[in-house]
């Protein structure tokens, strides 16, 4: 049972980012066309999918576990990748479109610090 008002945002969290990470690695191409980017046979697209993953892992078991003190560093790492995605397409080193993506981590670590801040609910009796 979920207490901590910030576990379900990191669990959708973890949700949407193991759906892009097998995406990814499966189907690259339906991500890459999706959002209007040129499709492409790099291994590395697959080979980001496999980390992207990885990394959904660490937030699944981070909210089966509730670590609270894990919420908190995704306060600092989801805003970053948001302005360093906007730095990249601003610099024209990537597509504008990949701003989309950290636009979902910065909404995602919003909605977790609003979590952070409200009462966790009681435990059991």
């Amino acid at each position: 049972m979920t207490r901590h008002p910030a576990t379900l945002s990191i669990k959708v969290f973890a949700i949407c980012v193991f759906a892009l990470g097998a995406l990814l690695l499966v189907a690259p191409n339906v991500v890459l066309l999706t959002v209007g980017v040129p499709p492409t046979n790099d291994p590395y697209i697959r080979v980001l999918g496999v980390i992207v993953v990885g990394v959904a892992y660490y937030y699944w078991r981070a909210a089966l576990g509730e670590i609270v003190e894990f919420y908190r560093w995704t306060l600092v790492a989801r805003p970053f990748v948001f302005v360093a995605f906007c730095a990249l397409a601003l610099l024209r080193l990537a597509p504008p479109q990949l701003a989309l993506f950290g636009l979902v981590d910065l909404a995602a670590s919003i909605w977790t610090f609003i979590g952070l801040r409200a009462r966790p609910a009681p435990g059991p009796a």
